[in-house]
């Protein structure tokens, strides 16, 4: 009896196993059957993008591009409200979010984070009219601030007592500029690698402006997966590495003028 109970207690175990690890394949044999990954993002100068013809461009989007390559599938952009892209990879609206996402340990909660691949932070974006005005944190106390909803920009207004005080929050960051040039707000709160592209000379937001000196919550980017896709994150991982490897990676960066905030290229 004890010698059938004990066969019984291993042939569970080893299909508890065997369940365990066919469930870590099931999310990359989902993509693989299909032929592409669905990839969540949103307008982000020079992150994602649209040209003139209306097709997708900008660092992650070639970067997502050769991962793929790599991978054997197809990319396939897809447009998403920021705050709701928790809710999107769940449902399988998408595959992953690769859309400058900072990786913060509410999100890591929420999915599987790939290696981080680019450092950024907060800056403060006003109108050159107001340069005189607004310069310390401790000016723009009370004025009127913008943020993406649910985004690093937002987490930064809601941490500083005078940035927080009188705060809209808006769906994309390119809305949040938008608020500023109309004056609708006077301060908006954006990644550095966007606004760097975005704003000032030979730009559409030639009046407005970066604070110098003025940098806030350190961060850096991850692409998110589902929860529980080890076998998908390695082979991302895997890709990435690669292309860091042969120099594609940091070509792509010099480009949009972002390789300077690669983590590959402050190594050593």
């Amino acid at each position: 009896m004890k010698k059938l109970i004990s066969m019984i207690l291993i042939l569970t175990m080893a299909l508890v196993l065997f369940s365990s690890c066919a469930d870590t394949k099931k999310d990359w044999e989902y993509i693989e059957s299909k032929g592409t990954l669905k990839i969540g993002v949103t307008i982000f100068k020079p992150m994602n993008y649209t040209d003139d013809d209306g097709n997708w461009t900008g660092f992650e989007t070639e970067f997502a591009e050769k991962v793929t390559e790599k991978l054997g599938v197809k990319a396939e952009f897809v447009k998403i409200v920021w705050d709701k892209k928790v809710v999107e990879l769940k449902s399988k609206a998408i595959d992953c979010i690769w859309n400058g996402m900072t990786v913060t340990d509410e999100l890591k909660a929420e999915m599987d984070m790939s290696q981080s691949y680019m450092n950024n932070w907060q800056v403060a974006v006003i109108r050159k009219a107001d340069a005189e005005k607004y310069t310390t944190l401790e000016s723009m106390d009370g004025a009127k601030t913008a943020a993406e909803a649910k985004s690093a920009g937002e987490k930064a207004i809601e941490a500083d007592e005078h940035l927080k005080k009188n705060y809209t929050s808006v769906d994309t960051q390119t809305k949040a500029l938008i608020e500023v040039k109309s004056g609708t707000a006077d301060i908006a709160i954006v990644d550095y690698v966007m606004a760097v592209s975005s704003v000032g000379d030979n730009t559409d937001y030639s009046d407005l402006m970066i604070v110098s000196n003025l940098k806030l919550s350190y961060e850096e980017y991850a692409i998110g997966f589902r929860k529980d896709s080890p076998v998908t994150l390695e082979k991302v991982n895997a890709a990435i590495n690669e292309l860091i490897a042969d120099g594609t990676l940091n070509k792509i960066a010099e480009k949009y003028g972002v390789a300077e905030q690669l983590i590959s290229n402050q190594k050593g």
